[in-house]
């Protein structure tokens, strides 16, 4: 029923936690597949996924190239998109079946979620920035990658998948889906999608979350992802 596909590149640190998650989804009969894109890494990742029983393929390095190549490989009727440093929190797979059985019997028109933003970090800074995360969905509903895609594979095969973009894939896909499906029918999840903070933590998270706004404003006024990835390093 559930095709997850996970991009990776040099994940063997948080890789495990990750799919130590799903493990309740494969149990509940829920998780189908579960497909690992490496990009070439060099720390063992690959091992991990081998041991963990996934179907383990290679793309060129690249988030955008590398979720494109695992949505052209997944059989599910449902597909979820998960970053190699991101846990489903406990009981997702509850609320995820139920999504998919709504939508399945007819009680809600053809749609696509995402789950609540979470740092495993403490503090006021996370706190805050997770706050911030939460309005821009109600207000633009517009999850990142690190929050998770689940979507029926007919949907994404229509509005075309993922492109094979320097950055910003996952903010592309959403706004296609978005004018495919309307508003309304891209769902946040209350189950919580945690996230490593390492990134915030090492740049800091006023720099950090600076330069996402920026390289996403230089996007909406169309400024080439390539260059956007130079500026965010």
């Amino acid at each position: 029923m559930l095709s997850i596909i996970i991009p990776t590149l040099d994940a063997k640190a948080r890789l495990p936690a990750t799919l130590a998650s799903l493990v309740p989804g494969v149990l509940a009969g829920l998780v189908k597949e579960l497909i690992i894109v490496d990009g070439g890494s060099r720390d063992g990742t690959a091992e991990i996924a081998e041991a963990a029983g996934a179907h383990l393929m290679t793309a060129p390095r690249g988030r955008g190239a590398q979720l494109r190549a695992g949505g052209k490989e997944a059989r599910g009727e449902w597909l979820l998109f998960l970053h190699a440093d991101t846990m489903l929190e406990e009981g997702w797979e509850r609320e995820v079946a139920a999504f998919i059985e709504r939508s399945g019997n007819g009680q809600r028109a053809p749609a696509a979620a995402a789950f609540r933003f979470r740092l495993d970090d403490v503090g006021a800074r996370p706190r805050l920035l997770e706050a911030l995360v939460a309005l821009r969905c109600l207000l633009f509903r517009l999850p990142y990658g690190d929050q998770g895609l689940l979507i029926p594979r007919t949907l994404y095969q229509e509005i075309g998948g993922y492109r094979d973009l320097a950055l910003m894939e996952d903010v592309d896909l959403v706004r296609r889906i978005v004018r495919r499906i309307g508003r309304q029918r891209l769902v946040i999840l209350e189950s919580r999608a945690i996230t490593s903070a390492e990134r915030f933590r090492r740049s800091g998270y006023l720099f950090r979350s600076a330069r996402n706004l920026v390289c996403l404003a230089l996007y909406y006024l169309r400024i080439p992802p390539r260059y956007l990835a130079k500026l965010y390093g």
